[in-house]
């Protein structure tokens, strides 16, 4: 059964249209990349895979399930801009992590913490933006989850620390479960991706393995893609 599947998915504010008609299917044990220019739709459809909106028609459908109090168990979902209360230190942020969600593994998210050198007792406030992303991620692939969805998760932060930051995407999630990356850095996260969706106007133009798109076009998924959405 397909961890994340859309049949018909419509969703629209008043008469602007963000998505129409979308099918697709994930299956577990897969990193997909989500991607497409501005406006096209992406964060609307992680939003709808998150229960934060509702759809206008059609559906989507989480573990075979519409998006409920049950799916936002196995969901894990960081989105675009930070919300972690800034007053909060670290240590709070994992306390409520561990309340909040039972699956949250503490002693994976502090290993990381570590190995980046954040410092438990600092606030959020203290913190450089692209160090709040990073704790953000961090809290966020700790828990075991079977649908990640992570919307502009290395948009912040230097090129070393991408490297570090996907690395800890393939190493913290299970083969029953997979991921979603809605990105615009697409050279960045190739190397880590199963599949692609490309997505334009609402409308979803392609859904391809990686090695599919190597193998019949001759091309990187990047180089691709500038194919398709040149300006």
């Amino acid at each position: 059964m397909p961890i994340l599947e859309c049949n018909g998915l419509t969703k629209s504010y008043g008469h602007a249209l963000a998505l129409s008609g979308v099918n697709l299917a994930i299956e577990p044990g897969r990193i997909v990349g989500l991607l497409g220019p501005n406006g096209s739709g992406k964060t609307t459809l992680i939003k709808l895979a998150n229960g934060l909106l509702t759809p206008t028609a059609g559906e989507i459908l989480i573990d075979g399930m519409a998006p409920c109090k049950e799916t936002k168990k196995i969901v894990s979902y960081l989105p675009e801009r930070t919300y972690l209360s800034t007053w909060m230190n670290v240590t709070q942020l994992l306390d409520f992590f561990c309340d909040f969600y039972p699956d949250f593994r503490r002693d994976v998210a502090q290993e990381m913490l570590q190995r980046l050198g954040i410092n438990e007792r600092q606030r959020i406030k203290q913190m450089s933006k692209g160090t709040r992303e990073k704790v953000q991620l961090i809290l966020v692939m700790s828990r075991s989850a079977r649908l990640y969805l992570l919307d502009e998760p290395i948009g912040g932060v230097d090129p070393a620390t991408r490297d570090y930051i996907l690395s800890t995407i393939i190493s913290n999630y299970s083969p029953d479960a997979a991921v979603i990356i809605s990105t615009h850095l697409i050279a960045d996260v190739e190397q880590v991706l199963d599949e692609v969706i490309f997505i334009n106007q609402g409308q979803v133009i392609l859904q391809s393995s990686v090695d599919d798109i190597r193998e019949k076009n001759g091309k990187t998924v990047d180089a691709l893609f500038r194919e398709v959405f040149r300006c």
